[in-house]
Parts: structure tokens; sequence; C-alpha cells
């Protein structure tokens, strides 16, 4: 009798030496899947974190490649380029406005109005719009490609023939380069490679006297 009760309680001890050892074992997957979850909130934290670093860091470098470039502002969204022929040391004043719009087809960069004076005098103007363009639909005044383009100034529109610079980009006629300057809203529509596009252009607020100066002509 004595030896069936002592086997009897060996067996309970040994039953809840073996209940006891299971508890900390589930308290141990509990406490892994807790360490888990929030390794992956902190996880996503450092990400996030990562991403406004890496960010910035674009920011600064888009900023210093303007300042690399010479480039500095000149009113509203305008900058201006300033460079002298080594040779002939004729000074070339490059002003440029970027498109308050991406284009369908466009990656990361904006179309953009380049406006080209040497020596004091207005000598080119181009439409680039940083998308290829489709191919030119009529021959200019004497043969050259050109590409017919509808320009918006402000309230009133007309259309025009701009000549092609093969893929990339178009020259501006000079008329409607000096109406840019006293625009408020400027728009393009013309046709690239896949359609018809519309570019955007907010050309207020430039400094009037950098253009007489380098371009020779008062915008207002």
């Amino acid at each position: 009798m004595r030896a069936s009760n002592y086997l009897a309680g060996d067996a309970a001890d040994s039953k809840v030496m073996r209940e006891g050892k299971r508890a900390p074992t589930g308290s141990r997957e509990e406490s892994l899947k807790a360490e888990s979850f929030f390794s992956k909130i902190l996880h996503a934290r450092v990400s996030v974190k990562t991403l406004l670093a890496c960010t910035i860091l674009l920011c600064s470098a888009a900023v210093s490649s303007w300042a690399q470039d010479g480039g500095i502002p000149v009113g509203g969204k305008w900058w201006e380029f300033d460079t002298e022929d080594k040779m002939t040391l004729a000074k070339k004043v490059k002003f440029v406005l970027s498109a308050d719009n991406f284009l369908r087809d466009s990656t990361y960069q904006k179309p953009k109005i380049e406006v080209v004076c040497i020596n004091g005098k207005l000598e080119n103007s181009f439409f680039n719009p940083n998308v290829k363009l489709g191919p030119p639909n009529r021959p200019g005044f004497w043969g050259q490609p050109q590409a017919v383009v509808l320009v918006r100034v402000d309230d009133s529109h007309d259309s025009h023939g701009w000549n092609w610079v093969p893929g990339h980009a178009l020259s501006m006629d000079k008329g409607t380069t000096r109406k840019l300057f006293r625009a408020n809203v400027f728009k393009v529509e013309f046709r690239s490679a896949g359609g018809p596009e519309i570019a955007e252009f907010s050309p207020s607020g430039i400094y009037t006297d950098r253009i007489s100066k380098a371009c020779g002509f008062n915008p207002k």
C-alpha cells in the first residue's frame, strides 16, 4: 500500500514537473513573437529615416549642381547662367525656366525653356520638352524641318512653326520669346513621340533689368 502511494506520488510530481516546464515554453514563444513584432516596427522606422535621409541628400545634390554650374536665381522660377568664350571673349547669358508640370513620358525632368543672349543681344531660344519629340510635320522658309506648335500667352493663342532640333528640342521664334518675358501664363502644345502634350510655364517674376542688360530689350 505504501509502495503504491509512493509510486502515485512520484507520478503526480512528475506530471507537475512536466506541466511546469511547459509554461515557460509558451511564454518563451510569446516573448519571441513580441520581439519579432517590435523588431519589424523598429525596422520600418529605420527604413523611413533612411528614406528621408536619402531624399535630403538628393535635394542637396541638386542644389549643389546648380551652384557648380554657376546658376543664380533671377526672380520667379528663372535661373541665369553666365559664361565667357575663352577665345573670342564673347559673353553668353542663358536664362532657364522650368515648367510647372511633368509630361506623360517624362521620368524625373520637367520641360524647360532656354533663352540665350550673346554680347547683349538675343541670339536664340529653345523649348526642350525632355521627352522624345514627334517627327517634323512641315518645311520652313528655307526648307528646314519644323514642327507646328500651339502657344498660349495669357488669354491669347497662336500657331507657330518652330525649327526642329533633331529629336530633343524646338527653336522658338524671337517674337514669342519676347512675349514670354511679359506673360503670366505660357503654355506650349506640341506632339511628342507618344502623342500630343502640353507644357505649362509660369514666367512672371523675372528681374527685367537682367533681360535688358543681357539681351538688349526691355520685356515690359
